[in-house]
């Protein structure tokens, strides 16, 4: 693929991920769950993620350490679901 489809894509996806994020937080907003407020966060950090990659390319060195972001959005993601597995069981 050429460097401006890639560029294009990147774009493409963060801004999918931004979307994805403001979705869920009008959903935290009418049910107050914080289920939904994380995934908007997580979304967010995903979207930061993939923003910081496409900036710096795949040349950069530095590109290693933003992939950290969205394994923190993957760790929120999953410790929401734990939290609202256990309250349901209580």
């Amino acid at each position: 693929m050429t460097s401006t489809v890639v560029e294009f894509l990147g774009g493409a996806v963060t801004l999918a991920f931004l979307v994805a994020g403001a979705f869920f937080l009008r959903f935290w907003r009418k049910t107050g769950q914080a289920l939904f407020r994380s995934f908007a966060l997580a979304f967010w950090l995903l979207a930061l993620n993939q923003a910081i990659v496409s900036l710096l390319g795949p040349a950069d060195e530095r590109t290693g350490y933003a992939y950290v972001l969205r394994v923190l959005g993957f760790l929120l993601i999953l410790s929401a679901i734990i939290r609202a597995n256990l309250a349901r069981k209580r």
